[in-house]
Protein backbone atom coordinates (compact mmCIF):
# COMPACT_ATOMS: atom_id res chain seq x y z
CA UNK A 1 0.00 0.00 0.00
CA UNK A 2 1.38 3.40 -1.00
CA UNK A 3 1.81 5.63 2.00
CA UNK A 4 0.77 9.28 1.68
CA UNK A 5 3.49 11.84 2.08
CA UNK A 6 3.55 13.82 5.31
CA UNK A 7 1.34 16.88 5.26
CA UNK A 8 3.03 20.03 4.02
CA UNK A 9 1.54 23.51 4.19
CA UNK A 10 0.11 24.62 0.85
CA UNK A 11 0.65 28.32 0.19
CA UNK A 12 -2.42 30.50 -0.08
CA UNK A 13 -3.05 32.27 -3.35
CA UNK A 14 -1.17 35.48 -3.96
CA UNK A 15 -4.43 37.41 -4.11
CA UNK A 16 -4.68 37.15 -0.33
CA UNK A 17 -1.72 39.52 -0.10
CA UNK A 18 -4.18 42.41 -0.45
CA UNK A 19 -5.51 41.73 3.04
CA UNK A 20 -3.14 41.60 6.04
CA UNK A 21 -2.42 38.22 7.60
CA UNK A 22 -3.57 37.34 11.11
CA UNK A 23 -0.04 38.03 12.37
CA UNK A 24 -0.07 41.56 10.99
CA UNK A 25 -3.58 42.31 12.30
CA UNK A 26 -2.76 41.11 15.81
CA UNK A 27 0.58 42.90 16.01
CA UNK A 28 -1.07 46.09 14.73
CA UNK A 29 -3.63 45.78 17.54
CA UNK A 30 -0.81 45.43 20.07
CA UNK A 31 0.76 48.63 18.71
CA UNK A 32 -2.63 50.39 18.79
CA UNK A 33 -3.25 49.42 22.41
CA UNK A 34 0.26 50.56 23.32
CA UNK A 35 -0.47 53.94 21.69
CA UNK A 36 -3.70 54.21 23.69
CA UNK A 37 -1.75 53.80 26.94
CA UNK A 38 -0.21 57.20 26.10
CA UNK A 39 -3.66 58.77 25.55
CA UNK A 40 -6.10 57.10 27.97
CA UNK A 41 -5.67 58.06 31.65
CA UNK A 42 -4.45 55.22 33.83
CA UNK A 43 -6.72 54.04 36.62
CA UNK A 44 -7.55 51.07 38.83
CA UNK A 45 -10.31 49.67 40.99
CA UNK A 46 -9.45 48.33 44.42
CA UNK A 47 -9.57 44.54 44.53
CA UNK A 48 -11.04 42.26 47.18
CA UNK A 49 -11.12 38.47 47.39
CA UNK A 50 -14.45 36.96 46.43
CA UNK A 51 -14.84 33.87 48.63
CA UNK A 52 -17.16 32.09 46.19
CA UNK A 53 -14.80 32.59 43.25
CA UNK A 54 -11.56 32.34 45.19
CA UNK A 55 -10.28 35.30 43.17
CA UNK A 56 -9.80 39.03 43.52
CA UNK A 57 -12.60 41.10 41.96
CA UNK A 58 -13.00 44.87 41.50
CA UNK A 59 -14.77 46.77 44.28
CA UNK A 60 -17.65 48.97 43.01
CA UNK A 61 -17.10 52.68 43.56
CA UNK A 62 -13.38 52.30 44.25
CA UNK A 63 -12.00 53.48 40.90
CA UNK A 64 -9.19 56.00 41.21
CA UNK A 65 -6.58 57.49 38.88
CA UNK A 66 -3.08 56.03 39.20
CA UNK A 67 0.31 56.82 37.77
CA UNK A 68 0.40 56.36 34.01
CA UNK A 69 2.33 53.43 32.58
CA UNK A 70 2.64 54.13 28.83
CA UNK A 71 4.03 51.18 26.94
CA UNK A 72 7.37 51.59 25.18
CA UNK A 73 8.47 49.98 21.88
CA UNK A 74 10.39 47.40 23.91
CA UNK A 75 7.26 46.49 25.87
CA UNK A 76 5.36 46.17 22.58
CA UNK A 77 7.93 43.64 21.41
CA UNK A 78 7.77 41.86 24.77
CA UNK A 79 3.94 41.63 24.75
CA UNK A 80 3.65 38.59 22.42
CA UNK A 81 6.33 36.83 24.48
CA UNK A 82 4.57 37.60 27.76
CA UNK A 83 1.31 36.56 26.12
CA UNK A 84 2.48 32.96 26.14
CA UNK A 85 2.79 32.76 29.91
CA UNK A 86 0.61 35.52 31.36
CA UNK A 87 0.39 34.60 35.07
CA UNK A 88 -2.81 36.65 35.53
CA UNK A 89 -4.80 34.61 33.02
CA UNK A 90 -7.96 33.03 34.43
CA UNK A 91 -7.94 30.34 31.78
CA UNK A 92 -5.21 28.34 30.08
CA UNK A 93 -2.10 30.34 29.30
CA UNK A 94 -1.21 30.72 25.63
CA UNK A 95 1.82 28.44 26.06
CA UNK A 96 -0.51 25.68 27.28
CA UNK A 97 -2.86 26.11 24.33
CA UNK A 98 0.00 26.43 21.83
CA UNK A 99 1.66 23.27 23.08
CA UNK A 100 -1.67 21.46 22.89
CA UNK A 101 -2.09 22.60 19.26
CA UNK A 102 1.42 21.38 18.34
CA UNK A 103 0.85 17.97 19.94
CA UNK A 104 -2.51 17.62 18.19
CA UNK A 105 -0.70 18.44 14.94
CA UNK A 106 1.83 15.70 15.68
CA UNK A 107 -0.97 13.26 16.49
CA UNK A 108 -2.70 14.00 13.18
CA UNK A 109 0.61 13.63 11.35
CA UNK A 110 1.09 10.15 12.78
CA UNK A 111 -2.48 9.05 11.94
CA UNK A 112 -2.13 10.46 8.42
CA UNK A 113 1.10 8.51 7.91
CA UNK A 114 -0.83 5.26 8.42
CA UNK A 115 -3.20 6.05 5.52
CA UNK A 116 -6.20 5.36 7.76
CA UNK A 117 -7.70 8.85 7.57
CA UNK A 118 -7.61 9.04 3.77
CA UNK A 119 -9.18 5.61 3.34
CA UNK A 120 -11.69 6.26 6.13
CA UNK A 121 -12.85 9.55 4.57
CA UNK A 122 -13.28 7.91 1.17
CA UNK A 123 -15.35 5.09 2.69
CA UNK A 124 -17.45 7.48 4.79
CA UNK A 125 -18.31 9.54 1.70
CA UNK A 126 -19.44 6.42 -0.16
CA UNK A 127 -21.72 5.49 2.73
CA UNK A 128 -23.10 9.04 3.16
CA UNK A 129 -23.84 9.51 -0.53
CA UNK A 130 -26.94 11.74 -0.76
CA UNK A 131 -27.13 12.34 3.02
CA UNK A 132 -24.02 14.52 3.50
CA UNK A 133 -26.00 17.61 4.54
CA UNK A 134 -27.07 15.99 7.84
CA UNK A 135 -23.48 16.13 9.06
CA UNK A 136 -23.98 19.86 9.61
CA UNK A 137 -26.90 19.95 12.10
CA UNK A 138 -25.70 16.83 13.92
CA UNK A 139 -22.18 18.15 14.47
CA UNK A 140 -23.41 21.66 15.32
CA UNK A 141 -25.72 20.14 17.94
CA UNK A 142 -22.82 18.22 19.50
CA UNK A 143 -20.57 21.29 19.57
CA UNK A 144 -23.40 23.43 20.96
CA UNK A 145 -23.91 20.88 23.74
CA UNK A 146 -20.23 21.24 24.61
CA UNK A 147 -20.46 25.03 24.54
CA UNK A 148 -23.54 25.34 26.74
CA UNK A 149 -22.39 22.81 29.36
CA UNK A 150 -18.66 23.35 29.81
CA UNK A 151 -17.74 26.25 27.55
CA UNK A 152 -16.12 24.23 24.77
CA UNK A 153 -13.57 26.58 23.18
CA UNK A 154 -9.84 25.85 22.94
CA UNK A 155 -10.46 22.12 22.71
CA UNK A 156 -12.38 22.68 19.44
CA UNK A 157 -9.02 23.36 17.78
CA UNK A 158 -8.43 19.61 17.72
CA UNK A 159 -11.50 19.00 15.56
CA UNK A 160 -10.80 21.23 12.55
CA UNK A 161 -8.41 18.88 10.80
CA UNK A 162 -10.80 16.02 11.55
CA UNK A 163 -14.03 17.55 10.22
CA UNK A 164 -12.95 19.88 7.39
CA UNK A 165 -11.66 17.06 5.12
CA UNK A 166 -14.96 15.21 5.52
CA UNK A 167 -16.98 18.26 4.51
CA UNK A 168 -14.68 19.09 1.59
CA UNK A 169 -14.98 15.52 0.37
CA UNK A 170 -18.77 15.89 0.65
CA UNK A 171 -18.70 18.79 -1.83
CA UNK A 172 -18.61 21.71 0.59
CA UNK A 173 -15.66 24.00 1.37
CA UNK A 174 -13.22 24.71 4.18
CA UNK A 175 -15.29 27.66 5.39
CA UNK A 176 -18.26 25.33 5.95
CA UNK A 177 -16.10 23.16 8.18
CA UNK A 178 -14.89 26.15 10.17
CA UNK A 179 -18.47 27.41 10.53
CA UNK A 180 -19.82 24.07 11.80
CA UNK A 181 -17.25 23.96 14.59
CA UNK A 182 -16.91 27.64 15.50
CA UNK A 183 -20.59 28.52 15.25
CA UNK A 184 -21.71 25.24 16.79
CA UNK A 185 -19.67 25.72 19.96
CA UNK A 186 -20.25 29.49 19.76
CA UNK A 187 -24.04 29.36 19.93
CA UNK A 188 -23.67 26.98 22.85
CA UNK A 189 -21.67 29.63 24.69
CA UNK A 190 -24.17 32.34 23.70
CA UNK A 191 -26.89 30.23 25.30
CA UNK A 192 -24.77 28.95 28.18
CA UNK A 193 -26.84 27.06 30.72
CA UNK A 194 -24.40 25.46 33.17
CA UNK A 195 -21.14 26.64 31.57
CA UNK A 196 -18.76 27.09 34.54
CA UNK A 197 -16.53 29.60 32.70
CA UNK A 198 -19.41 31.89 31.73
CA UNK A 199 -22.70 31.44 33.58
CA UNK A 200 -21.35 30.10 36.88
CA UNK A 201 -18.48 32.57 37.32
CA UNK A 202 -20.55 35.55 36.16
CA UNK A 203 -23.42 34.58 38.47
CA UNK A 204 -21.08 34.18 41.45
CA UNK A 205 -19.49 37.56 40.70
CA UNK A 206 -22.99 39.10 40.48
CA UNK A 207 -23.99 37.50 43.80
CA UNK A 208 -26.74 35.21 42.48
CA UNK A 209 -27.24 31.48 41.88
CA UNK A 210 -26.34 30.35 38.36
CA UNK A 211 -29.75 28.67 38.01
CA UNK A 212 -31.52 32.05 37.98
CA UNK A 213 -32.59 32.96 34.46
CA UNK A 214 -32.13 29.41 33.14
CA UNK A 215 -35.38 29.45 31.13
CA UNK A 216 -34.35 32.55 29.18
CA UNK A 217 -30.94 31.04 28.42
CA UNK A 218 -32.53 27.87 27.05
CA UNK A 219 -34.70 30.01 24.79
CA UNK A 220 -31.66 31.93 23.53
CA UNK A 221 -29.78 28.67 23.02
CA UNK A 222 -32.58 27.07 21.01
CA UNK A 223 -33.30 30.04 18.74
CA UNK A 224 -29.62 30.78 18.19
CA UNK A 225 -28.86 27.16 17.26
CA UNK A 226 -31.76 26.94 14.80
CA UNK A 227 -30.74 30.24 13.19
CA UNK A 228 -27.06 29.27 12.92
CA UNK A 229 -27.80 25.80 11.51
CA UNK A 230 -30.16 27.21 8.88
CA UNK A 231 -27.59 29.84 7.94
CA UNK A 232 -24.72 27.36 7.55
CA UNK A 233 -26.83 24.79 5.69
CA UNK A 234 -28.03 27.44 3.24
CA UNK A 235 -24.47 28.52 2.48
CA UNK A 236 -23.21 24.92 2.28
CA UNK A 237 -25.92 23.89 -0.18
CA UNK A 238 -25.16 26.92 -2.34
CA UNK A 239 -21.50 25.92 -2.45
CA UNK A 240 -22.30 22.28 -3.23
CA UNK A 241 -24.47 23.27 -6.18
CA UNK A 242 -22.06 25.92 -7.47
CA UNK A 243 -18.50 25.77 -6.06
CA UNK A 244 -17.81 29.15 -7.67
CA UNK A 245 -20.08 30.79 -5.06
CA UNK A 246 -17.81 29.70 -2.22
CA UNK A 247 -16.18 32.60 -0.39
CA UNK A 248 -12.91 30.65 -0.64
CA UNK A 249 -13.44 29.47 -4.22
CA UNK A 250 -10.03 30.75 -5.32
CA UNK A 251 -8.44 28.52 -2.67
CA UNK A 252 -10.41 25.39 -3.62
CA UNK A 253 -7.56 23.44 -5.23
CA UNK A 254 -5.04 24.45 -2.58
CA UNK A 255 -7.40 23.49 0.25
CA UNK A 256 -8.30 20.16 -1.32
CA UNK A 257 -4.61 19.37 -1.78
CA UNK A 258 -3.91 20.34 1.83
CA UNK A 259 -6.83 18.61 3.57
CA UNK A 260 -7.58 15.62 1.37
CA UNK A 261 -3.97 14.75 0.43
CA UNK A 262 -4.22 11.09 -0.58
CA UNK A 263 -7.99 10.68 -0.23
CA UNK A 264 -8.49 10.66 -4.00
CA UNK A 265 -6.01 7.80 -4.40
CA UNK A 266 -7.68 5.98 -1.50
CA UNK A 267 -11.19 6.04 -2.96
CA UNK A 268 -11.00 2.46 -4.23
CA UNK A 269 -8.89 0.99 -1.45
CA UNK A 270 -10.49 -1.36 1.07
CA UNK A 271 -10.30 -0.35 4.72
CA UNK A 272 -8.01 -2.89 6.35
CA UNK A 273 -8.57 -4.29 9.83
CA UNK A 274 -5.50 -2.41 11.07
CA UNK A 275 -6.73 0.89 9.64
CA UNK A 276 -10.15 0.31 11.20
CA UNK A 277 -8.48 -0.27 14.58
CA UNK A 278 -6.46 2.94 14.16
CA UNK A 279 -9.62 4.90 13.33
CA UNK A 280 -11.30 3.47 16.45
CA UNK A 281 -8.35 4.65 18.58
CA UNK A 282 -8.44 7.97 16.70
CA UNK A 283 -12.15 8.54 17.45
CA UNK A 284 -11.84 7.24 21.01
CA UNK A 285 -9.11 9.81 21.71
CA UNK A 286 -11.53 12.67 21.00
CA UNK A 287 -14.22 10.97 23.04
CA UNK A 288 -11.86 10.58 26.01
CA UNK A 289 -10.86 14.23 25.67
CA UNK A 290 -14.48 15.41 25.92
CA UNK A 291 -15.12 13.08 28.88
CA UNK A 292 -11.96 14.26 30.63
CA UNK A 293 -12.81 17.95 30.26
CA UNK A 294 -16.50 17.60 31.12
CA UNK A 295 -16.32 15.02 33.91
CA UNK A 296 -12.76 15.02 35.25
CA UNK A 297 -11.75 18.67 35.07
CA UNK A 298 -8.98 18.10 32.55
CA UNK A 299 -7.38 21.04 30.84
CA UNK A 300 -4.54 21.65 28.42
CA UNK A 301 -1.82 19.60 30.15
CA UNK A 302 -3.98 16.49 30.48
CA UNK A 303 -5.35 16.82 26.94
CA UNK A 304 -1.84 17.22 25.55
CA UNK A 305 -0.72 14.09 27.40
CA UNK A 306 -3.74 12.22 26.01
CA UNK A 307 -2.90 13.05 22.38
CA UNK A 308 0.78 12.32 22.92
CA UNK A 309 -0.06 8.90 24.37
CA UNK A 310 -2.51 8.20 21.53
CA UNK A 311 0.19 9.14 18.99
CA UNK A 312 2.58 6.61 20.52
CA UNK A 313 -0.12 3.92 20.64
CA UNK A 314 -1.04 4.42 16.97
CA UNK A 315 2.63 4.46 15.98
CA UNK A 316 3.08 1.08 17.69
CA UNK A 317 -0.11 -0.39 16.20
CA UNK A 318 0.91 0.68 12.68
CA UNK A 319 4.51 -0.40 13.35
CA UNK A 320 5.80 2.82 11.82
CA UNK A 321 9.23 2.48 13.35
CA UNK A 322 11.07 5.12 15.37
CA UNK A 323 12.26 7.20 12.41
CA UNK A 324 8.96 7.32 10.51
CA UNK A 325 7.05 7.96 13.72
CA UNK A 326 9.16 10.92 14.81
CA UNK A 327 9.26 12.36 11.27
CA UNK A 328 5.46 12.13 10.95
CA UNK A 329 4.94 13.67 14.40
CA UNK A 330 7.32 16.57 13.78
CA UNK A 331 5.91 17.23 10.30
CA UNK A 332 2.38 17.31 11.71
CA UNK A 333 3.39 19.69 14.50
CA UNK A 334 5.17 21.90 11.95
CA UNK A 335 1.91 22.31 10.02
CA UNK A 336 0.28 23.94 13.06
CA UNK A 337 3.26 26.00 14.22
CA UNK A 338 1.75 29.16 12.72
CA UNK A 339 -1.43 28.57 14.73
CA UNK A 340 0.59 28.29 17.95
CA UNK A 341 2.33 31.62 17.24
CA UNK A 342 -0.97 33.37 16.48
CA UNK A 343 -2.33 32.36 19.89
CA UNK A 344 0.55 34.08 21.71
CA UNK A 345 0.10 37.23 19.63
CA UNK A 346 -3.60 37.39 20.51
CA UNK A 347 -2.88 37.26 24.24
CA UNK A 348 -0.26 40.01 23.88
CA UNK A 349 -3.01 42.61 23.32
CA UNK A 350 -4.46 42.07 26.79
CA UNK A 351 -0.94 42.17 28.28
CA UNK A 352 -0.34 45.67 26.90
CA UNK A 353 -3.68 46.94 28.21
CA UNK A 354 -3.14 45.56 31.70
CA UNK A 355 0.45 46.72 31.96
CA UNK A 356 -0.59 50.15 30.67
CA UNK A 357 -3.30 50.32 33.37
CA UNK A 358 -6.09 51.28 30.96
CA UNK A 359 -8.36 48.22 31.28
CA UNK A 360 -10.08 49.49 34.44
CA UNK A 361 -10.34 52.99 32.97
CA UNK A 362 -12.25 51.63 29.99
CA UNK A 363 -14.56 49.69 32.33
CA UNK A 364 -15.12 52.82 34.45
CA UNK A 365 -16.04 54.80 31.32
CA UNK A 366 -18.63 52.20 30.32
CA UNK A 367 -19.99 52.21 33.87
CA UNK A 368 -20.64 55.93 33.57
CA UNK A 369 -22.38 55.54 30.21
CA UNK A 370 -25.04 53.08 31.31
CA UNK A 371 -25.75 54.32 34.84
CA UNK A 372 -29.24 55.81 35.26
CA UNK A 373 -30.85 54.31 32.13
CA UNK A 374 -34.38 52.88 32.02
CA UNK A 375 -34.78 49.11 32.36
CA UNK A 376 -35.03 48.14 28.67
CA UNK A 377 -32.38 50.65 27.63
CA UNK A 378 -30.10 49.47 30.43
CA UNK A 379 -30.17 45.75 29.58
CA UNK A 380 -29.49 46.47 25.90
CA UNK A 381 -26.76 48.99 26.73
CA UNK A 382 -25.20 46.41 29.06
CA UNK A 383 -25.27 43.91 26.19
CA UNK A 384 -23.45 46.43 23.97
CA UNK A 385 -20.89 47.32 26.66
CA UNK A 386 -20.03 43.68 27.33
CA UNK A 387 -19.73 43.05 23.58
CA UNK A 388 -17.22 45.91 23.25
CA UNK A 389 -15.33 44.87 26.38
CA UNK A 390 -14.97 41.32 25.11
CA UNK A 391 -12.98 42.58 22.11
CA UNK A 392 -10.43 43.85 24.62
CA UNK A 393 -10.74 41.05 27.22
CA UNK A 394 -11.61 37.91 25.22
CA UNK A 395 -11.32 35.57 28.22
CA UNK A 396 -14.89 34.65 29.24
CA UNK A 397 -14.09 34.03 32.89
CA UNK A 398 -11.61 36.93 32.97
CA UNK A 399 -14.22 39.43 31.75
CA UNK A 400 -16.83 37.98 34.11
CA UNK A 401 -14.56 38.55 37.10
CA UNK A 402 -13.60 42.02 35.83
CA UNK A 403 -17.00 43.42 34.81
CA UNK A 404 -19.76 41.69 36.76
CA UNK A 405 -18.87 43.03 40.23
CA UNK A 406 -19.07 46.55 38.77
CA UNK A 407 -21.92 46.35 36.26
CA UNK A 408 -24.29 43.86 37.92
CA UNK A 409 -25.04 46.14 40.94
CA UNK A 410 -26.01 48.91 38.49
CA UNK A 411 -28.90 46.71 37.35
CA UNK A 412 -30.49 47.12 40.80
CA UNK A 413 -30.86 50.87 40.22
CA UNK A 414 -32.33 50.26 36.75
CA UNK A 415 -34.88 47.77 38.10
CA UNK A 416 -33.34 44.90 36.13
CA UNK A 417 -32.72 41.50 37.70
CA UNK A 418 -29.09 40.55 38.08
CA UNK A 419 -29.79 37.30 36.27
CA UNK A 420 -30.55 39.41 33.18
CA UNK A 421 -27.25 41.23 33.62
CA UNK A 422 -25.50 37.83 33.62
CA UNK A 423 -27.43 36.70 30.55
CA UNK A 424 -26.62 39.96 28.75
CA UNK A 425 -22.96 39.38 29.57
CA UNK A 426 -22.79 35.79 28.34
CA UNK A 427 -24.72 36.38 25.13
CA UNK A 428 -22.65 39.46 24.27
CA UNK A 429 -19.26 37.85 24.80
CA UNK A 430 -20.44 34.70 23.01
CA UNK A 431 -21.35 36.71 19.90
CA UNK A 432 -18.21 38.87 19.95
CA UNK A 433 -15.99 35.82 20.37
CA UNK A 434 -17.15 34.55 17.00
CA UNK A 435 -15.17 37.31 15.29
CA UNK A 436 -12.80 38.93 17.80
CA UNK A 437 -9.24 38.86 16.40
CA UNK A 438 -8.02 39.02 20.00
CA UNK A 439 -9.61 35.63 20.74
CA UNK A 440 -7.18 32.75 20.22
CA UNK A 441 -9.95 30.30 19.33
CA UNK A 442 -11.03 32.47 16.38
CA UNK A 443 -7.61 33.22 14.93
CA UNK A 444 -6.42 29.69 15.66
CA UNK A 445 -9.45 28.02 14.10
CA UNK A 446 -9.27 30.19 10.98
CA UNK A 447 -5.55 29.48 10.64
CA UNK A 448 -6.08 25.72 10.87
CA UNK A 449 -9.04 25.91 8.46
CA UNK A 450 -7.08 28.10 6.03
CA UNK A 451 -9.89 30.66 5.91
CA UNK A 452 -8.67 34.29 5.70
CA UNK A 453 -10.05 36.55 8.41
CA UNK A 454 -11.69 38.95 5.94
CA UNK A 455 -13.53 36.06 4.24
CA UNK A 456 -14.81 34.88 7.64
CA UNK A 457 -16.12 38.39 8.39
CA UNK A 458 -17.94 38.52 5.04
CA UNK A 459 -19.53 35.15 5.78
CA UNK A 460 -20.54 35.63 9.39
CA UNK A 461 -21.59 39.28 9.83
CA UNK A 462 -25.25 38.82 8.75
CA UNK A 463 -25.57 35.94 11.21
CA UNK A 464 -24.05 38.04 14.00
CA UNK A 465 -26.73 40.68 13.37
CA UNK A 466 -29.44 38.02 13.59
CA UNK A 467 -28.02 36.50 16.78
CA UNK A 468 -27.68 39.95 18.36
CA UNK A 469 -31.29 40.82 17.51
CA UNK A 470 -32.50 37.50 18.96
CA UNK A 471 -30.59 38.05 22.20
CA UNK A 472 -31.61 41.70 22.58
CA UNK A 473 -35.27 40.96 21.80
CA UNK A 474 -35.45 38.16 24.38
CA UNK A 475 -33.61 40.26 26.98
CA UNK A 476 -36.02 43.15 26.40
CA UNK A 477 -39.04 40.83 26.60
CA UNK A 478 -37.74 39.37 29.88
CA UNK A 479 -37.46 42.88 31.35
CA UNK A 480 -41.01 43.79 30.33
CA UNK A 481 -42.65 40.55 31.53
Amino acid sequence: MDEPAPSQPTPAPAAEGRFPSAYTILFALIVLMAALTWLIPAGEYDRAVNAALGREVPVPGSYRPVEAAPQSPLQVLMAPIAGFYDPSSYEANAIDVSLFVLIVGGFLGVVTATGAIDTGIARAMRRLKGREKWIIPIMMALFAAGGTTYGMAEETLAFYVLLIPVLIAAGYDALTGVAVIMLGAGVGVIGSTINPFSTAIASDAAGIAFTEGMGLRFAILGLSWITAVAYVMRYAERVRRDPGRSLVADMKEANEAHFLQGAGHASDRPLTALQLLILVVFAATFGVMVWGVAAQGWWMAEMSALFLGASILIGILAWLGEKRFTSAFVDGARDLLGVALVIGLARGIVIVMDQGRITDTILFTFEGWIAGMSDVAFVNALFAVEALMSFLVPSTSGLAVLSMPILAPLSDFAGVGRDLAVTAFQTAIGITNLVAPTYAVVVGGLAIGRVPYNRWLRFVWPLLVLLSLISMALLSAAVLL
